[in-house]
């Protein structure tokens, strides 16, 4: 049966909107701003689902499982983009978040919209990439009924994933597929239809929530001091260096030199300073306590 997408919240009119093609520059901005402010309540109320979600995710992640996102369009442009900052920021294997977009890589910089409507194509990914009940499936699509996330969850259910739907409509044919459901609804957008809006904006919001949320659970956070993050520039090399700074409170110089020391591998740099350990006996440490900085501190102190 096709969806009736003239009943989608994302699909509606938005009565506060009517005007802006007259309104001036000004105003145009401060209607979509004062749209995008209630975006964050929206994802406040499904909370409850969202800490579901990431001890589920986590819990996974311990256990070597990974996560993976499958969008189309702005969705899945998220949801890659949201993978592809989990190794630089925790130093994360590049198979431990995964992302995919109906239409393959060449639809992160053009629009393929057809092929979201392809659920035989999000069957046959699912079909070609490794998973096991260990993984965790996570499903982006605005109205909650692309053929190709839905085709995509509904294999990865049958392999025995957990299967979230993040979605921005209450129960879509995604959400009452999925294990979890997850259903930020924003209204309609600011310019009818337009979910790279308001709903792509929730979208973010609750992605960042599943990826940081679990690497904190992972112990790749001490404090709240990027800890785990692989040094790959200046910028990155720089935030090391003031991370131990500030942990083990010595001067840069003294931070810089300990970094090196440690092949730019922070945990085991701040290991290093606090405790006088050497590299390899830090590395050995932390191996211990599967990367907890804070397990791995306290068993020495």
């Amino acid at each position: 049966m096709e969806s009736d997408y003239s009943l989608l919240t994302t699909e509606g009119v938005n009565k506060r909107t009517l005007d802006i093609d007259s309104c001036s520059t000004r105003h145009i901005l401060e209607l979509i701003n004062n749209e995008d402010k209630t975006v964050p309540y929206a994802v406040e109320a499904e909370l409850e689902h969202i800490t579901i979600a990431v001890d589920e995710i986590s819990k996974r992640m311990s256990q070597g499982g990974h996560l993976i996102y499958i969008g189309a369009g702005t969705s899945g442009r998220l949801g890659v983009l949201d993978a592809s900052e989990c190794p630089p920021t925790f130093s994360t294997p590049h198979d431990m978040v995964q992302a995919y977009i109906a239409g393959g890589d060449k639809a992160l910089r053009k629009a393929i919209e057809g092929c979201e409507d392809d659920e035989s194509a999000g069957v046959s990914l699912i079909q070609s990439i490794e998973i096991s009940p260990s993984d965790c499936i996570v499903g982006i699509t605005a109205s909650g009924s692309a053929k190709y996330v839905i085709g995509a969850i509904t294999e990865a259910k049958k392999k025995g994933c957990l299967t979230v739907a993040l979605v921005n409509n209450h129960d879509t044919p995604l959400s009452k597929i999925a294990d979890i459901a997850i259903e930020p609804v924003v209204g309609p957008e600011v310019i009818q239809g337009s979910t790279r809006m308001k709903a792509g904006t929730a979208q973010k919001l609750v992605l960042n929530m599943l990826t940081t949320a679990s690497m904190i659970k992972l112990g790749k956070v001490y404090g709240n001091l990027m800890v785990d993050l692989y040094v790959s520039n200046k910028k990155l090399k720089d935030r090391g260096v003031r991370i131990i700074e500030q942990i083990c409170s010595v001067p840069y110089k003294e931070s810089l030199d300990v970094l090196t020391r440690a092949h730019y591998n922070v945990k085991e740099a701040i290991l290093m300073k606090k405790t006088g350990l050497d590299y390899d006996a830090s590395h050995k440490l932390l191996g211990e306590f599967n990367g907890n900085l804070s397990n791995a501190l306290n068993s020495v102190n």
